[in-house]
């Protein structure tokens, strides 16, 4: 059974709503999934993302950057950047910020960089929505392809606009088909 570790940071519930919807759909498709809220770290939560064959890297874009919180965690991975315990796990970014643009892809490159860092195969988007298949409107609408880039909903019953859960539903399954291919 293949494990995906899903590290992320939430401010206000929205980077936490991906992670669930991304680690469902990769549990449907036959994945173990572990979410791993980056300000909760003990000693268990750093052996499931050693443990891991793929690591998803999840924070809110503020000020067109990843949050300090997530940036604090990536700062703590210098002991495994320096004996190369992650190198050639998957790995995948989200983000999510209030605007369509909102500056997102700036964050999805950050993490993609961190990622290379470590020496993991980054895995990108694969969604082509509307107005390209019109029968497809709201998935990956703001049309990132480094990652997922989700806007925030102002109904806090949503969290996030249901074009972009969609489009992270059919994110989790990406990654879970590219764990099993390249786990086996």
């Amino acid at each position: 059974m293949t494990l995906i570790a899903i590290a992320y940071f939430t401010g206000n519930g929205h980077t936490r709503r991906l992670a669930e919807v991304i680690a469902g759909a990769a549990t449907e498709a036959g994945c173990t999934t572990s979410l791993v809220d980056v300000e909760k770290m003990t000693a268990v939560e750093w052996q499931e993302l050693d443990d891991a064959d793929a690591i998803l890297f999840g924070t809110p874009t503020y000020m067109g950057s990843a949050a300090t919180e997530f940036k604090r965690f990536m700062d703590d991975t210098s002991d495994r950047w320096s004996d190369q315990v992650w190198t050639d796990k998957i790995a995948a970014g989200f983000t999510v910020a209030t605007f369509l643009g909102g500056d997102k892809l700036s964050t999805l490159i950050q993490l993609s960089v961190f990622a290379a860092q470590h020496g993991m195969v980054w895995i990108g988007q694969d969604q082509i929505g509307a107005p390209v298949h019109k029968d497809k409107p709201g998935i990956n609408e703001g049309g990132a392809w480094l990652g997922l880039a989700a806007t925030s909903s102002r109904d806090k019953s949503m969290m996030v606009q249901p074009g972009d859960l969609e489009t992270a539903r059919l994110f989790g399954r990406r990654i879970a088909r590219a764990v099993r291919r390249w786990s086996a």
